[in-house]
């Protein structure tokens, strides 16, 4: 039996229940992690906005695909059968902070929200331990449940909008005035004293170097340095690119922060998004996605750990997410905290790692809360 995580609205609960609670749906794209559940799985249900678990339920059947639409704010086609074995409304739900001395989404945070890096896909595999501690909180407040006041209009406004463009879900998030993460909580800016956008770019360089693959510094950038190296005189730095692409699209890949290439192959790209706005990024990766839609390269935004929802929030703006396909399906965000460690961690041997290290480390920037 595995543990999934599983996100709702406000509003997506209530139209589950309206239709009888026997079917929950998940987006088209996390369609080859639903289908590996299996009946007898459980889902522990978070609802955003508020950040309480509320309600489990158990995988009934196999799961399956089905165009019928059941939600107002999402098609959500990759559908799993389910029965309720509990739920508690809003003032009654368990807030997830109230265990944060048990749960492991709490232990060596970078920072003081980054627990809810956690809480931004659905489904999610949920380790054993964590699991134990959710279902038992859950159990004490249905057998001891205490009234909790929460933000109405939070819960409200957890309602995510989602409009069809072009056979994708186009997500219009909320207004970027102000960087938060689902609670409501301010995040901090970019940490003084931590890695600084030259470093991650330098250690970009020198992890595709290391793992035997050419690499590509922004033409604007090859006169900077760190670690004492000027970066356009690091070890397997191309002093020019393959030219399969138009002009435009070549004077748009030019500028990205760091290329990983096989031959004349490009295999990664990478923008490095420090400061507060990550718009730049963005945008060339925009261009090069509109000019190329059939391009076959991984995509990532390397940022702080701070920048998380700011990237994400971005990147699910109508500019991008109605892109053909979406920016925000096919790049992926990698935060600096993560690339460091793993960094450290791979030192000694990285000339045997592969490319496919990253997909450990790096998240999907889909919004996935419903």
């Amino acid at each position: 039996m595995t543990d999934w995580l599983h996100l709702f609205t406000y509003t997506t609960w209530q139209e589950f229940l309206d239709a009888g609670g026997h079917v929950t749906g998940f987006r088209k794209s996390r369609w080859k992690t639903v289908k590996t559940i299996k009946p007898g799985d459980r889902f522990l249900c978070y609802m955003i906005g508020i950040s309480r678990f509320f309600a489990v339920l158990e995988v009934t059947g196999a799961p399956y695909e089905d165009d019928t639409p059941m939600w107002s704010e999402a098609l959500l086609p990759a559908r799993v059968p389910v029965r309720i074995v509990m739920d508690l409304p809003p003032e009654f739900a368990v807030p997830v902070r109230s265990m944060n001395g048990e749960l492991s989404y709490f232990q060596d945070m970078a920072h003081p929200n980054a627990w809810a890096s956690y809480f931004r896909q659905s489904p999610a595999e949920i380790d054993d331990h964590d699991a134990t501690v959710i279902i038992h909180a859950l159990e004490e407040a249905v057998d001891n449940p205490v009234f909790l006041e929460y933000d109405r209009r939070r819960l409200e406004r957890s309602r995510v909008p989602v409009y069809e463009s072009h056979g994708h879900g186009v997500t219009i998030p909320a207004s970027p005035e102000h960087d938060t993460e689902e609670n409501g909580a301010t995040l901090p800016r970019p940490e003084r004293g931590g890695a600084t956008h030259d470093e991650i770019q330098w250690r970009l360089l020198h992890l595709g170097g290391q793992m035997g693959l050419d690499v590509w510094v922004a033409k604007n950038d090859w006169n900077r340095r760190y670690n004492d190296q000027v970066f356009s005189e690091m070890p397997r730095v191309r002093q020019s690119l393959p030219m399969q692409f138009d002009e435009a699209t070549h004077r748009t890949i030019e500028l990205i922060d760091v290329l990983w290439l096989k031959g004349n192959t490009i295999i990664a790209a990478f923008e490095v998004e420090h400061t507060s706005s990550v718009y730049s990024g963005l945008l060339r990766m925009g261009d090069l996605v509109s000019m190329q839609p059939n391009i076959n390269i991984d995509l990532y935004i390397v940022a702080p750990d701070s920048r998380r929802d700011k990237v994400r929030t971005e990147i699910n703006r109508p500019t991008f997410s109605r892109l053909t396909p979406p920016l925000n399906e096919i790049c992926r965000f990698i935060p600096y905290s993560a690339l460091v460690e793993r960094f450290e961690q791979l030192s000694d041997m990285l000339r045997y790692v592969k490319p496919e290290f990253l997909d450990d480390i790096a998240e999907t920037l889909e919004v996935d809360w419903v």
